[in-house]
């Protein structure tokens, strides 16, 4: 009898998620030199982390034989008196994707339905398969959720509906009001999961603490990993109402966030000046890859994020061949969008690269 035959069986079927390459990974492959290449394709913060989390870090990192705070109890005090909440509101993750794990061990049996959209973030149908929900995907018009299309698919075997404004991989929204307006004409036995992993770069992002004051079943995830610029500590959270926050806290693991991540945060959280050039910043750059794909007569959806989807033809192809060139994108082809790739946005310079590359590709019209 080998390992396979002993597992559960749904580990079997289960998809892999496929995160973005590493720098280092393609230079050893392609024989390139790392310092030359640069990566946009994970949504990463490319004006670093903030400075005052990396002070802290260092700080927290000198005590690294201590165990972290368990409890995460003052990263979430300075959560409640950013927010306006309590601190028994909030629940903190190894990353925001955690979260998403923890909704399904507390709120997922086998035969239970999750609503998303299509496309959507990948790890929203990779959670309700490990365990054993059915996702139920909703195509997206003009790259952007159909909430009415979302609210008829909802059946008494709904449990979830993970919502992400700024989409991802699209970058697109929905309006503030049309979004609140779903989230409580969901019946009470659906949890509304409201992914706000790009909300800062919204001025208009909705605000669903109405919601929770108003007992309904919703959470809020947001991550530290875009704006601030904290992608390799991995620390998130989620808020929503104290009871529902005790639950998943039941679930995570002990010491699930560790002392540098915590650290970092609550100094990012202070950061204010760091978060507002990074967003400035970050939006001159979306404005400046958007105007040179015009140029070159490349498509792009109008994005909301720190991202843009580019269309280049053969997404795969283009991928490859600006790899080769020491640029990393990220090919779209398993969100459905094989024409497509997605194109974080980068430094002025690491833009002006990649849409120098972009041209260098165009044969007469359409990229290679």
């Amino acid at each position: 009898m080998n390992i396979r035959q002993l597992c559960n069986p749904s580990v079997l079927k289960q998809p892999v998620y496929e995160p973005g390459r590493p720098i280092e990974d393609v230079a050893r492959e392609l024989g390139l030199d790392p310092a030359g290449i640069i990566k946009l394709a994970s949504n990463e913060n490319a004006f670093g982390p903030s400075p005052r989390a990396i002070e802290a870090a260092a700080r927290a990192l000198a005590h690294a034989e201590l165990y972290p705070d368990g409890g995460c109890v003052e990263l979430r005090r300075r959560l409640a008196a950013h927010w306006g909440l309590e601190e028994s509101q909030f629940v903190a993750g190894n990353g925001s994707n955690e979260l998403l794990e923890l909704l399904g061990h507390v709120l997922l049996r086998p035969g239970d339905e999750v609503v998303m959209g299509a496309p959507a973030f990948a790890v929203y149908k990779l959670v309700a398969l490990l365990f054993g929900a059915r996702p139920v995907e909703v195509p997206l018009v003009n790259h952007t959720h159909d909430l009415p299309a979302m609210l008829r698919a909802v059946t008494p075997a709904t449990r979830l509906v993970f919502f992400a404004s700024p989409n991802n991989p699209t970058g697109t929204i929905n309006a503030a009001a049309d979004i609140l307006a779903f989230a409580r004409a969901l019946p009470p036995h659906v949890v509304f999961v409201f992914d706000e992993a790009y909300a800062e770069f919204v001025d208009d992002a909705p605000d669903i603490r109405p919601l929770i004051r108003e007992g309904r079943h919703v959470i809020g995830l947001r991550t530290f990993s875009k704006l601030h610029g904290l992608a390799a500590l991995r620390v998130g959270y989620g808020y929503a109402g104290a009871e529902f926050a005790a639950l998943l806290n039941r679930a995570r693991q002990p010491f699930n966030v560790n002392a540098v991540a915590q650290a970092a945060a609550i100094a990012a959280l202070d950061d204010t000046e760091f978060a507002a050039r990074c967003l400035r910043d970050t939006r001159a750059g979306l404005a400046q890859i958007e105007a040179g794909c015009r140029a070159l007569g490349l498509e792009t959806v109008p994005s909301h994020a720190n991202f843009v989807l580019v269309r280049v033809g053969d997404g795969a192809r283009v991928f490859a061949a600006l790899q080769r060139r020491g640029v990393i994108v990220r090919p779209v082809a398993n969100y459905g969008l094989p024409e497509w790739v997605r194109v974080t946005v980068g430094t002025k310079a690491q833009n002006e690269r990649f849409l120098k590359c972009a041209d260098d590709l165009l044969i007469g019209g359409p990229p290679v």
